[in-house]
């Protein structure tokens, strides 16, 4: 949701839900204000979808409601697969230089290394790459190989790995990204895409304020 609600509205939500369908008078009455005091924030809960309300009836959950719910069930199951994302790699051959370069041009935080297999073999990040930089005037010269931080001393995704349980490897461990290697492949260990903390927060953002808001309407 864009908008951020209000504990009131949160409330008459909460309300709605246990008591549907239940009259504007007898929300007031619940809530211990006016019935003009709830009428601003009825009508937008209305035109937001998350109530709908029916003439001489009163009020029940809306459309929005139930969708924003379904899709937080659906989350609960979503596997890695469905949400990762392309990521960014360079060959362990390649130069310290090449690898910051392309940090820049790509605009991302971490970097995937692969062999000539295409294997997936480590991760290099602007830290690694700023320790061998400072004051050393032939660091464009070395290879990535030599800086990167090597599988398995990584933290790891599986694409058939529940999401959630990727999102908590990544809290747990302070990370901002997971490499997502497929074992089964033909070369035993492809990187077949990344998820990371802002894809998630992108993809998923709608769907923590849906968790949130179901948490308080249902205490």
């Amino acid at each position: 949701m864009g908008i951020e609600l209000t504990a009131r509205q949160l409330e008459l939500i909460s309300l709605v839900k246990q008591h549907a369908p239940v009259t504007g008078d007898q929300l007031a009455e619940m809530l211990g204000v006016s019935r003009p005091t709830l009428r601003s924030d009825l009508s937008l809960l209305v035109m937001l979808g998350m109530l709908d309300a029916k003439p001489k009836v009163g009020y029940f959950l809306g459309t929005a409601y139930r969708a924003e719910s379904g899709r937080l069930n659906g989350f609960n199951h979503l596997k890695v697969r469905e949400v990762q994302a392309v990521p960014v790699s360079v060959a362990e051959t390649q130069s310290v230089h090449d690898a910051v370069v392309t940090l820049f041009t790509e605009n991302v935080n971490t970097l995937l290394v692969v062999d000539s297999q295409q294997r997936f073999v480590g991760i290099i990040t602007p830290k690694d790459l700023l320790k061998v930089t400072l004051g050393n005037p032939n660091a464009e010269a070395i290879p990535v190989s030599m800086v990167m931080t090597r599988y398995p001393n990584i933290v790891t995704a599986a694409p058939d790995e529940l999401v959630r349980d990727a999102v908590r490897k990544m809290v747990t461990h302070e990370l901002d990204c997971l490499p997502v290697i497929d074992s089964s492949s033909g070369s035993g260990r492809e990187a077949t895409g990344w998820i990371t903390k802002t894809h998630v927060i992108s993809l998923f953002g709608d769907i923590v304020s849906a968790a949130q808001l179901g948490g308080q309407a249902d205490g």
